[in-house]
């Protein structure tokens, strides 16, 4: 993961602080070069932590929590300098132009710098550790009217291996509430896991005790194949993809790899659709919608499970009837500030319920996450009710 952005990080740490060090510190610690010195210890060693991550073989060390300490301490040490420094120059540039003295983009820049510092502090602790059961409705005049009220538990993006081994914790409290909805369904949209299926042997009773009335399907998301495990050889990524296929079906969960299960009440019938991965590179693209939607029929009503948002508008839509889409993959970049997210610059549905005509889409985002940290966009479970629009 540290290695798709080593050398600007570097940049960032060095520079940030050779600026500090000549605009500032020389300044005020005239002949005291120690002090310049501790100044400096910090970054030197952050350095020294994200060449060996960075120049690993593994996505992620073995050890989720040395990631999450380092990107911890990025978030509270470096991207704080980087706000101040970028105001200092910012106020410098005004100073420059007015031919004035007084910088008060230094002013701004230390306070930016405690407001990042605080935002870290929050979204790493407050902030990941809560959900919300978000309520949703979608009507279609597809529905039979058995299925009038059928609800629906969406959950997505659980990222267990964040969690180590608390099974006692927020993932327990969410499968407790789940449970307590006696929902008619469970489905689950990928990213199980972060690197390899062994993260999620410490969850196999919890999550095996999710109940619904026609059971839990799941898909399989970008995470959940080999992509990330590229320190295993080609036999060992083999051997993970279906290792995850296995537990899941071993939990009871009903694994649609580009396939569908028929629903049933007496002579009415809906049918929930998974389609495998769909993502934009260099995501997995092993999605099959022919092969996905193979004799369904096409009045027929269709909830496609898909991990990636993006597959709706340039597959599902396009190559088939499903009504209802329910995917996640987007965490809505785990930051959401009044309903804006920077998710938005990446995906045109990236978090809530998007319709398009009498079809829509719902994308969760997310009841984890690779990386412990939240602010607005809160892990959530999604309850979606259908009902029959009889207009």
């Amino acid at each position: 993961m540290i290695a798709r952005i080593l050398i600007p990080l570097l940049l960032v740490i060095l520079l940030s602080d050779w600026y500090i060090d000549r605009r500032i510190l020389r300044r005020f610690c005239r002949g005291l070069w120690w002090q310049r010195l501790l100044w400096w210890m910090p970054s030197i060693l952050l350095c020294g932590c994200a060449l060996a991550l960075g120049l690993s073989r593994r996505f992620a060390p073995e050890d989720a929590w040395l990631l999450n300490g380092f990107l911890f301490l990025v978030g509270f040490w470096v991207m704080p300098k980087l706000v101040f420094v970028v105001c200092s120059l910012l106020g410098w540039g005004h100073c420059v132009y007015h031919h004035t003295k007084t910088n008060w983009g230094n002013l701004v820049g230390l306070l930016g710098a405690l407001v990042v510092m605080g935002m870290t502090v929050y979204g790493s602790t407050w902030g990941f550790n809560r959900y919300t059961v978000r309520n949703e409705v979608f009507e279609s005049k597809d529905l039979p009217q058995a299925f009038d009220g059928y609800r629906i538990v969406h959950l997505s993006d659980a990222h267990v291996g964040t969690w180590g081994n608390d099974t006692d914790g927020l993932l327990k409290q969410m499968v407790d509430d789940i449970n307590a909805l006696k929902p008619d369904a469970i489905v689950f949209t990928g990213d199980l896991q972060n690197v390899e299926p062994k993260e999620i042997y410490p969850f196999k009773l919890l999550l095996g005790s999710l109940k619904a009335k026609d059971g839990v399907f799941s898909v399989l998301g970008n995470h959940d194949y080999a992509y990330y495990a590229r320190h295993a050889s080609e036999a060992q990524q083999a051997a993970n993809e279906q290792e995850i296929v296995d537990l899941e079906r071993a939990m009871g969960w009903n694994v649609l790899m580009n396939a569908h299960h028929v629903v049933r009440r007496g002579s009415d019938s809906i049918v929930i659709a998974g389609m495998e991965n769909q993502g934009r590179p260099p995501f997995p693209e092993k999605g099959n919608i022919r092969q996905t939607m193979s004799g369904v029929g096409q009045q027929a009503f269709t909830v496609m499970l898909q991990h990636d948002p993006s597959a709706w508008r340039t597959v599902i839509l396009p190559q088939s009837n499903a009504q209802l889409t329910l995917s996640g993959h987007t965490h809505a970049m785990q930051f959401s500030v009044f309903g804006l997210s920077p998710a938005a610059l990446l995906y045109k549905e990236w978090g809530g319920m998007y319709h398009e005509g009498n079809r829509a889409i719902n994308v969760s985002v997310g009841m984890g996450g690779f990386i412990p940290f939240r602010i607005g966009a809160t892990n959530e479970i999604v309850v979606i009710t259908l009902h029959r629009d009889a207009h």
